[in-house]
């Protein structure tokens, strides 16, 4: 299993932590891109968007030429076309994370391909570091070996300080964690020459597990999340540059949270993220924590109409905080289950007062979201794993 695809909700009748949440506003939605699939634009887009100028950057994890992932750029208006399509696996393959600009190349990361050697999920290679230019030249600046230099980097974009790029693997490195595929995750950084270097190797135990996250900077002090390890449930942890890393907070799986599988924001010397379980019905929590280690729920989701299991972080938009929930929201049916509806976007203030802007419905809507959104001129774009024309995914629009 290369990574959790779909998680059925288990429903319970407890009570929510947190502010209620509002009843929905009106917010319009417009679907601004379809994707079709192999062999033609792309899709399952699993990450979210960049704007670059004007124009709009992201990866598909399925689709293309060979259907396995995509490069592609995108007009406002929703005209895409592909810069690269991951074919021979050695150019990378299926990438999860989204893209990074960097003096006007893009920079991104794929979870299988390249040269090294990792089959235990019958897929080629551990996973490589790349670039692209925006007219569609790319190159492997690294390819993951499987040991301990890192496997498999996840959903965590890459980040840039100071001309080196900084991310995480959910695999690899000199731990030992059962289950998966081995090794219990790295922070590395990469060279926009090639050289990588592993900051740190998760070992499981307090110091956390599996990042499927990616990296916030804080004033050259590095932040993140780990999906398991700590008390088992995961954890918030900080890294130096020179890979001395601390955690700061160990989810308990009771009232604050379990599973933080999104990375984090920093907002007025406050961290503030999400975590995909938490409390008895499983649906997932918004919380804050300071630097100093102490961790505040400002909302659980409930198993109604105000969303579940949110896969991804939190933007910030003056003070007030927007994300998605993969599941939730509505009535529609997403997986057949009589559970699982199709998620939601949600905003969300710093004091904990939740309201649901929008409710996907399925087929040509949208269906479970599990990117963030990006703030272009008061609109908010980001994208649909499922869903669309031909159940591809899709890129959507959110005017609050």
């Amino acid at each position: 299993m290369f990574f959790i695809r779909v998680l059925k909700i288990i429903l319970a009748g407890s009570l929510s932590m947190g502010l209620l949440a509002l009843p929905a506003r009106a917010a319009s939605k417009d679907v601004v891109h379809s994707f079709q699939g192999s062999p033609n634009d792309g899709g399952t887009p699993e990450a979210g968007l960049i704007n670059a100028g004007g124009t709009f950057y992201g990866t598909t994890f399925y689709g293309g030429a060979h259907n396995r992932g995509t490069v592609f750029k995108m007009t406002e208006n929703g005209v895409v076309k592909v810069l690269h399509s991951f074919g021979s696996g050695h150019d990378g393959a299926y990438p999860q994370a989204g893209l990074i600009n960097v003096g006007g190349t893009l920079y991104g990361t794929t979870y299988f391909g390249g040269t090294g050697s990792c089959n235990s999920d019958g897929f080629l290679g551990c996973g490589t570091v790349y670039k692209i230019t925006t007219a569609g030249v790319e190159k492997v600046l690294y390819s993951f070996k499987g040991g301990s230099d890192g496997q498999n980097p996840g959903a965590g974009s890459l980040i840039d300080v100071a001309g080196t790029l900084y991310g995480t693997t959910v695999y690899g490195g000199t731990g030992s964690c059962t289950g998966g595929n081995g090794g219990c995750g790295t922070v590395f950084k990469v060279t926009t020459g090639g050289g990588e270097t592993v900051l740190h190797s998760f070992h499981g135990g307090s110091d956390g597990a599996n990042p499927q996250a990616g990296l916030i900077n804080v004033g050259g002090t590095l932040y993140g999340t780990t999906q398991i390890g700590g008390n088992g449930q995961g954890t918030v942890f900080t890294i130096t540059t020179t890979g001395a890393e601390t955690v700061l907070y160990s989810f308990q799986h009771g009232s604050d949270g379990a599973i933080p599988r999104a990375g984090l924001i920093h907002v007025a010397s406050t961290l503030y993220g999400t975590t995909f379980f938490g409390v008895a019905d499983r649906n997932g929590t918004v919380f804050k924590i300071t630097t100093a280690c102490a961790e505040t729920v400002l909302y659980s989701f409930r198993t109604g109409n105000d969303g579940a299991n949110p896969l991804a972080g939190l933007i910030d938009v003056r003070g007030t905080l927007y994300g998605t929930t993969q599941y939730g929201g509505g009535t529609a049916n997403c997986n057949n289950d009589g559970i699982t509806s199709c998620g939601t976007v949600f905003t969300i203030t710093t004091a904990g007062a939740e309201t649901v802007l929008y409710s996907f419905q399925g087929g040509s809507d949208g269906a479970n979201p599990e990117a963030g959104l990006i703030n272009v001129g008061g609109k908010l774009y980001g994208t649909t794993a499922k869903g669309g024309a031909g159940n591809d995914g899709i890129v959507f629009k959110v005017t609050p």
